[in-house]
């Protein structure tokens, strides 16, 4: 048995299609009219409630359990990017993590969250840079001792 994709229930197909595309530069792998299968490795899905033979009331609205994570280089620029678009409905504002991680969530368009964190290989780089140690910077950031070596 092999995993293939998480699939996130939304209302309009085309709407998260967009949100997709121009927020988080997903391309669209296979387009079924209702169903939308993104390079990121997850899918949208249209009228979910018809498809899993589920009553439309049972389909819930910001369940608040469950998030798509992303990770960006420039994590600046992407706030930046982010502040562009005046709909954008906020879990939290961005803010930083004991691990030195900068991360911000926010609701898409069918209130699922998502979750966008800096790249913590940017992280690691970044306190290499500064003349920590390998054991240094995998305290600092919280992880192990092998990832930090794939940055130096």
């Amino acid at each position: 048995m092999k995993f293939k994709l998480a699939l996130l229930a939304v209302k309009n197909v085309n709407v998260s299609k967009q949100f997709y595309q121009e927020i988080f530069n997903q391309k669209v792998v296979l387009d079924l009219g209702r169903n939308v299968t993104f390079s990121g490795g997850f899918a949208i899905q249209e009228d979910f409630a018809w498809l899993t033979d589920l009553p439309v009331s049972s389909v819930v609205e910001k369940s608040n359990n469950m998030e798509l994570y992303f990770e960006v280089d420039d994590f600046d620029a992407f706030i930046q990017k982010l502040e562009s678009y005046k709909n954008i409905e906020y879990v939290h504002e961005p803010k930083k993590y004991e691990w030195q991680q900068r991360v911000v969530r926010i609701y898409d368009p069918d209130y699922h969250i998502i979750e966008i964190g800096e790249s913590m290989g940017v992280i690691a780089k970044r306190y290499l840079n500064e003349g920590y140690s390998i054991e240094q910077t995998s305290q600092i950031i919280q992880h192990p001792i092998e990832f930090v070596k794939m940055f130096i």
